[in-house]
């Protein structure tokens, strides 16, 4: 049986959440670990940009964002309605962690290379998107509703990869609520599956 192939990466936050979405989607794929200091000619020849993931459905379709492959696996199916009606509130949360969460998570864990502001500066940034997350998670265990959907999915390996920078530091942090929601989701079955070793 021929088989989506996804070329992934095991700890890319943007590929554990395409990996997130094919397991609650149920859909059975072929997972393709790319190194990402040695990317294969066949792995370039299907996306010049070298990023992961990529996924390349069964009708050689090839999807190169990992939220694309998340609406992709889900729209197929949903079991757990992960995919909300909320008039875009969800997607308006990923957004922000995809585009200002995210640029400065990579300056905080990479500060020696942006010597123009200390990691804390970088951290302190970043915490203005983990206030949000966590005034979000007063009210409910997960962020939009009160079981996980495609925001959690989204957001979470990206918190997972923050608190990994400076452990003792998140650990000892005011993020009560966000600690607890990091936690349970990390304590998954789901999660523990799609970070196994081959």
């Amino acid at each position: 049986m021929i088989k989506p192939r996804l070329y992934t990466y095991r700890r890319c936050p943007y590929a554990i959440r395409s990996r997130l979405a094919l397991y609650q989607a149920k859909i059975a794929y072929e997972p393709i670990e790319i190194s990402l200091k040695h990317k294969s000619s066949e792995f370039l020849a299907l996306s010049p940009k070298g990023t992961v993931p990529v996924l390349v459905d069964i009708d050689g379709a090839v999807i190169e964002e990992s939220l694309e492959i998340m609406l992709w696996a889900l729209s197929q199916h949903d079991p757990e309605c992960w995919l909300l009606n909320d008039e875009n509130a969800s997607q308006k949360l990923i957004d922000e962690n995809d585009f200002n969460f995210k640029k400065n998570l990579d300056r905080y864990k990479y500060a020696d290379r942006f010597p123009e502001h200390s990691k804390e500066y970088y951290r302190s940034e970043c915490e203005i998107f983990l206030n949000l997350l966590n005034d979000k998670l007063q009210s409910n265990n997960y962020l939009m509703v009160e079981r996980i959907s495609l925001a959690d999915a989204a957001i979470f390996p990206f918190v997972r990869q923050f608190s990994l920078v400076d452990e003792d530091w998140f650990l000892n942090s005011k993020y009560q609520e966000l600690k607890k929601w990091l936690h349970n989701l990390i304590n998954t079955q789901m999660f523990q599956e799609v970070m196994r070793k081959d």
